[in-house]
């Protein structure tokens, strides 16, 4: 089973939990969206989208994060032996759907200044551009992500761009407030692929300095953060890279990555 992945996407961070959870063991490829790896032809010829993860096993390949977790379960009940196939329960299933609809893009993005978001666009159109030349073959699909490209540098010009988004994340928040003062977990008293889902929300509001207003000011949401972060699987998946000082190397590692490829105009 092959993974294609990178620790600062907030899916892939929901699937490599899901496996490390379960216990599955996968071959891992890193692919860094930000230095435009995802746009590599081989990669792009599975996945036009561009998107991670990419889940692989053997000739089925899976896109979905949803479906991939769910995909990751019912290996895991295979592997025990047993005749029951039955995953997530329905609340479960609700949760992660609810929790998926709502979309980090341009949430993030507005966090980040602008300095540093316009200069990874730039180089990731030359990124884009250098791909279609040496694969003429697939120009059409690429042409394709250099106008999604262009769109978002045009949307992030507007002042209310990520309103919908935060207004979105707070009601989704508020509703997990609610139910974590019934509840130690998202869906019951025991972690499920609902808290899988939810975990990297929180760690992305952490990684954009956007804990305490977002998690420190709902006492429910914080304990919870608290507890799953004492996690195995959380501190393989995502505290390994953004705990503490941890996380400006990771940053600053791909920030000169792009910088050196930028000045010697690789892409």
């Amino acid at each position: 089973m092959q993974l294609y992945h990178h620790p600062y996407s907030l899916n892939s961070q929901r699937v490599r939990l899901a496996l490390e959870e379960k216990g599955i063991d996968y071959t891992s490829h890193h692919v860094n969206p930000i230095t435009g790896k995802n746009m590599d032809a081989s990669f792009f010829r599975m996945n036009p989208s561009a998107k991670i993860p990419v889940f692989q096993n053997g000739s089925h390949i899976i896109f979905d994060t949803i479906e991939i977790i769910q995909y990751v379960e019912r290996i895991a009940l295979v592997s025990l032996g047993t005749d029951n196939i039955m995953c997530s329960s329905r609340e479960v299933i609700e949760w992660m759907q609810k929790i998926q609809e709502w979309k980090p893009k341009f949430f993030t993005l507005v966090h980040i200044p602008d300095k540093y978001r316009q200069y990874v666009s730039k180089f990731i159109r030359r990124v884009i551009i250098a791909r279609m030349a040496e694969s003429p073959d697939l120009a059409g699909a690429y042409h394709s992500k250099l106008r999604e490209a262009y769109e978002t540098d045009d949307k992030m010009k507007k002042p209310d761009i990520a309103s919908q988004d935060k207004e979105h994340l707070i009601r989704l928040l508020d509703d997990i407030e609610a139910q974590l003062n019934e509840t130690a977990f998202l869906a019951g008293e025991e972690f499920t692929m609902a808290d899988v889902m939810l975990i990297p929300v929180l760690a992305r509001l952490v990684l954009l300095n956007l804990e305490e207003e977002y998690i420190g000011s709902r006492p429910n949401i914080a304990e919870y953060w608290t507890l799953v972060q004492q996690r195995p699987s959380y501190k393989k998946v995502i505290g390994k890279y953004f705990n503490g000082w941890k996380k400006y190397m990771t940053l600053m590692k791909t920030w000169g990555f792009v910088r050196l490829r930028t000045l010697v105009k690789r892409f």
